[in-house]
């Protein structure tokens, strides 16, 4: 059966759970990335459950000069910045707000400082994606094998640029991450900190974290994520 965006998040937002393990585990949705022609980019993750016991939001952005800043709504060392905050500022927020307008335009505002709105779509490239993901065994998921072949597919496919869901953070640990349902991000505009971020489109060079490749077409996505904590982690900047 065939699912909008709003749907998805409703349903995973109902009862959301995590795949069995011994590691760091998160089930939610956001935004893998979009990225804007002036050199701008911005990321949204709404973790509704977490083996760290808190659930959070958070939002990335990177500014033209390629500096990174997570703003998160939980403590930083239970939250993103836990793997990506030694190449980012960090500031902790009140709150995000996620709404949606109706089944495929949804809103992030952070106070008066971010207005985000984005339209999504369904299209040929992520309806493959999601009937893969609704296919693949959860051993799969967390097969470094499996998951290597599937990055350089999924890039292609979705013509996103480099793509990498399993390897290793900023911070030292090492990620797997699993989109099970994928739309495209067709439109929007953002403002941040009394700034517009103008005009969708693909970075003049992809940009990274660690192996994290950021999309260079906008998705959104529902899924799971799982971290392995490294012998030496990197510090979170404050």
């Amino acid at each position: 059966m065939k699912t909008t965006p709003r749907q998805s998040v409703t349903a995973a937002a109902a009862g959301p759970r995590l795949v069995q393990g011994a590691d760091e585990r998160f089930t939610g949705y956001g935004v893998m990335g979009v990225p804007y022609a002036s050199g701008h980019y911005l990321v949204l993750r709404d973790m509704l459950a977490s083996s760290l016991g808190t659930a959070c939001r958070s939002i990335w952005h990177r500014d033209p000069t390629g500096r990174w800043t997570t703003f998160t709504t939980a403590d930083p060392a239970v939250s993103c910045p836990r793997y990506f905050g030694s190449v980012a500022e960090v500031e902790q927020v009140p709150s995000i707000v996620v709404s949606w307008r109706d089944d495929w335009r949804v809103h992030a505002t952070m106070g008066t400082r971010l207005s985000w709105r984005l339209a999504l779509k369904a299209t040929s490239a992520t309806r493959a994606m999601t009937t893969m993901g609704a296919v693949m065994p959860q051993r799969a998921w967390n097969s470094d094998a499996v998951l290597g072949s599937m990055g350089p597919m999924a890039g292609g496919v979705l013509r996103s640029g480099r793509v990498r869901l399993h390897g290793r953070t900023p911070n030292g640990q090492g990620f797997k991450a699993a989109p099970l349902q994928v739309w495209r991000v067709i439109d929007g505009d953002a403002e941040l900190d009394g700034t517009s971020l103008g005009a969708l489109g693909p970075l003049a060079e992809q940009s990274r974290l660690g192996d994290f490749w950021l999309p260079q077409r906008g998705l959104f996505f529902v899924g799971q994520a799982r971290f392995t904590a490294s012998a030496a982690t990197a510090p979170v900047n404050g």
